[in-house]
C-alpha cells in the first residue's frame, strides 16, 4: 500500500518561501503521477485545485492556477523517495491545506487521485 508523509508547511508572511516534502513509499505504477494539491478554507474535499505534479521520467506539469505560474516548482528525488514543492513569493491566496497525491497522469483533477497523504497547512499573511 502506497504511504505519503507530508511536512514543511508553516505560517510565513507575503514574499516568503516554504519547501514542502512528501515522502511516498510502496509501489507506484510507473504510468502514474506523483503531485500536490491544494484545499483553499472554506472548500471541500471536490474543491482541491490540482498545483503540480511530476512523472517516473521527471516531466512537470502545473495545473490551472495562473497565480503560481513562475512561483511554485515541483521536484522528486527518487534515491529519498520524496517529492519536493518549492513555493516562492507567497501570497496571503497561496493559504490552504496542501496535499501530496498519487493518481493517473497528468494529474489534474480530484478523480485523477488514487491515494491522498494527510495535508500540510500553509498560512501566508499580508
Amino acid at each position: 500500500e502506497v504511504q505519503l508523509v507530508e511536512s514543511g508547511g508553516g505560517s510565513v508572511q507575503s514574499g516568503g518561501s516554504l519547501k514542502l516534502a512528501c515522502v511516498y513509499s510502496g509501489y507506484i505504477h510507473r504510468n502514474y503521477c506523483l503531485g500536490w494539491f491544494r484545499q483553499a478554507p472554506g472548500k471541500g474535499r471536490e474543491g482541491r485545485e490540482a498545483v503540480a505534479y511530476i512523472d517516473n521520467a521527471g516531466n512537470t506539469g502545473y495545473g490551472y492556477i495562473d497565480s503560481i505560474q513562475g512561483r511554485f516548482t515541483v521536484s522528486r528525488d527518487n534515491a529519498k523517495t520524496t517529492l519536493y514543492l518549492r513555493m516562492d513569493d507567497l501570497k496571503p491566496e497561496d493559504t490552504a491545506m496542501y496535499y501530496c497525491a498519487v493518481g493517473l497522469c497528468p494529474m489534474l483533477g480530484v478523480p485523477d487521485v488514487v491515494k491522498w497523504g494527510q495535508g500540510t497547512q500553509v498560512t501566508v499573511s499580508s
